[in-house]
């Protein structure tokens, strides 16, 4: 059976919304928010990577496991990547690299990437949703990911891109890109040996850096699009939704 961990990556520095691991919705950190429902998904080993003490000692004092990393990374994966190598000592066969800062993700999108990539037809497992609207189209704070084939529940397909602004977007299968990357422990040793490419800079995308290097990258769907927190306004929305869920 292959030995799966989910890492999440969370710094203190973002640029848009600083401190954003420690912002409050319903009454807890939204990190320990993701952290529970990465436990939720009753997969294996959870451990939070952050440069920040002050994410250590949260983390710590919920009960769950936190490892300081070097502040001098240049992605979420490379932080994922040093606990991988360090705490892991490379054991695991899958390791997931679940981002900070989608506190109402379901625990059971966790599962479904999980079984495809124990199918091992691919490098590098994501998900995506719906484009609800021309206006997610058009916002360059969503990131799009472009498909072989069309997805469904149940159903992955081949990434061809990834991209925030998009041109000549008719007859193409775009998808709201969800935060969440599984790697089987080849891919993720690959990944962190290449150096960024052209694409991954100029958009400031590392899963291109993937692409550009001929891994293949597959993406399943999920109902549900879980809104990643990146500026204030995100913030207040998903605070509206989840403590309305809360109420239910």
């Amino acid at each position: 059976m292959n030995k799966i961990a989910i890492i999440i990556p969370s710094r203190l520095n973002a640029q848009r919304l600083p401190n954003k691991p420690l912002k409050l919705i319903d009454n807890k950190e939204m990190i320990l928010h993701v952290h529970d429902l990465a436990l939720k998904a009753d997969l294996g080993k959870v451990i939070v990577a952050t440069p920040d003490q002050k994410i250590i000692d949260l983390v710590k004092k919920h009960g769950g496991e936190a490892v300081m990393t070097d502040n001098k990374h240049q992605n979420g994966t490379d932080r994922v990547y040093e606990v991988f190598l360090n705490e892991l000592k490379s054991k695991h066969d899958i390791i997931i690299n679940l981002q900070g800062d989608m506190p109402n993700l379901d625990p059971l999108a966790i599962i479904s990437l999980v079984n495809h990539m124990q199918k091992k037809n691919c490098d590098i497992g994501t998900l995506a949703s719906k484009i609800k609207n021309k206006t997610e189209i058009l916002d360059p704070n969503i990131c799009k990911v472009i498909t072989q084939q069309n997805i469904s529940p149940n159903k992955f397909a081949e990434a061809l891109d990834f991209c925030r602004i998009l041109e000549n977007v008719d007859k193409k299968l775009i998808f709201h890109h969800i935060g969440i990357y599984a790697f089987t422990k080849e891919a993720l040793i690959r990944y962190v040996s290449l150096e960024r490419s052209k694409l991954e800079i100029k958009r400031k995308l590392e899963q291109l850096r993937a692409l550009e290097n001929g891994m293949k990258i597959d993406v399943g769907y999920i109902d549900s699009c879980p809104l990643s927190i990146d500026t204030e306004k995100d913030l207040l929305e998903i605070k509206k939704i989840m403590e309305e869920n809360e109420k239910r």
